[in-house]
């Protein structure tokens, strides 16, 4: 969330926590105003995925992270490969709140929400792969492209 409310306070949007449901399942969503340009609404909305890709690629390029005993790190890796994942899933179903990100990824960006479900699958796929096999160059190479390609994809 910290990536939104910096995005957020840097645009001037009007930063807000609002109550969400989805489904039987309270959340909460820090949300905006309405008004913004398309290009920041995708920034806006980009940023929590940009903060974990920043924190997945911190980990897994500053440590071996299997073989250690580091269930810190560990849990944010598999929180940032799991959230993402759940994301991708529902923006593949276009379902969830209103405020889901990858429908102002969306919105912001002109690209259908399935697509954006691949934007935000593939950096947590391949970075779960890298978790598992430290060593796969391409691996590597692969997800920092696809990172990259989601920061670029604000300047569309």
């Amino acid at each position: 969330e910290s990536g939104h409310l910096l995005f957020d306070a840097a645009f001037d949007a009007q930063p807000r926590v609002q109550g969400i449901r989805f489904g039987p399942f309270p959340f909460f969503a820090i949300t905006h105003d309405a008004g913004v340009s398309p290009r920041r609404e995708f920034t806006i909305s980009s940023a929590g995925f940009w903060v974990q890709s920043l924190s997945s690629e911190w980990l897994l390029t500053r440590r071996r992270l299997r073989g250690e005993h580091a269930p810190v790190a560990k849990g944010v890796l598999a929180f940032n490969v799991l959230n993402s994942t759940g994301y991708a899933f529902v923006a593949l179903a276009k379902a969830g709140p209103f405020e889901r990100d990858t429908r102002g990824m969306a919105s912001g960006s002109g690209v259908d929400e399935r697509a954006i479900a691949l934007v935000v699958f593939a950096p947590a796929a391949l970075d779960a792969y890298r978790y598992f096999h430290p060593g796969a160059r391409w691996a590597r190479w692969a997800s920092r492209i696809a990172k990259a390609g989601s920061v670029m994809l604000a300047a569309k």
